[in-house]
């Protein structure tokens, strides 16, 4: 298989696509992390009180270090924050914490797109593991074999990335009601902040599907035409 500017271009494209994403999360959380909350509510703080809320006592919250490392861990039950968000006062942590919060209301409730995407993840650091080594190799050695093996692998992933789209959306609507309702924002410039740092980091998820989705729609092609010359 020789070099293909085509495939290059996407890399590009994509490539791109997430850095601006990237970008305007962290422009977004680093101008927000500035506005204080009036509430005077640490993440920490409105991460439990979501949770207390509706009743989950066995998630536990917790810091962690790297800036926007967040995440909930369905596995363990655990609510991990970074540090600046775990003790941050200010509109961008309160709005990640409440995010994260509201991945754990998704689990309680049992929300199937969250439930898809926990027996997905297996499959999908498989089809991880196995793109970087057909890349670096059989792709050039043997590519009637890998182009179709990648195109499953990205298939994979992609899907992965879809169903992501749901759960992270969610998750950030159920944020903006939470916070609406708990006074833990309040109206007007702080709750228009926290709904930009959410939406900035809600693209990252889109850009991370469209690149999925490029990928795999290349080796589809690749597989489909390779098929056509055998005919």
């Amino acid at each position: 298989m020789i070099f293909d500017p085509f495939y290059l271009l996407i890399c590009l494209g994509t490539t791109a696509l997430a850095m601006l994403a990237s970008w305007r999360v962290k422009s977004a959380y680093n101008h927000y992390s500035q506005v204080p909350a009036s509430s005077g509510m640490s993440g920490a703080d409105i991460a439990r009180r979501i949770l207390d809320l509706n009743g989950i006592r066995d998630v536990t919250v917790e810091s962690t270090q790297g800036l926007l490392s967040d995440h909930y861990d369905p596995t363990n039950k655990r609510l991990v924050l970074c540090e600046e968000n775990y003790h941050g006062r200010n509109v961008a942590a309160l709005g990640v914490a409440a995010h994260e919060a509201g991945h754990a209301l998704q689990h309680q409730q049992l929300y199937a797109p969250l439930q898809w995407r926990m027996a997905a993840v297996g499959i999908t650091t498989m089809a991880g593991n196995i793109i970087p080594f057909l890349g670096m190799g059989l792709l050039y050695f043997a590519p009637r074999i890998a182009i179709p093996v990648l195109a499953v692998c990205f298939g994979i992933v992609m899907v992965f990335q879809l169903i992501t789209l749901p759960v992270e959306f969610d998750a950030t609507a159920r944020a903006k009601r939470i916070l609406a309702s708990t006074g833990a924002i309040s109206p007007g410039a702080e709750t228009a902040g926290m709904s930009k740092v959410l939406d900035a980091a809600a693209l990252t998820y889109v850009a991370a599907f469209i690149s999925a989705l490029a990928t795999f729609l290349y080796y589809v092609m690749h597989m489909l035409g390779g098929q056509r010359d055998e005919e």
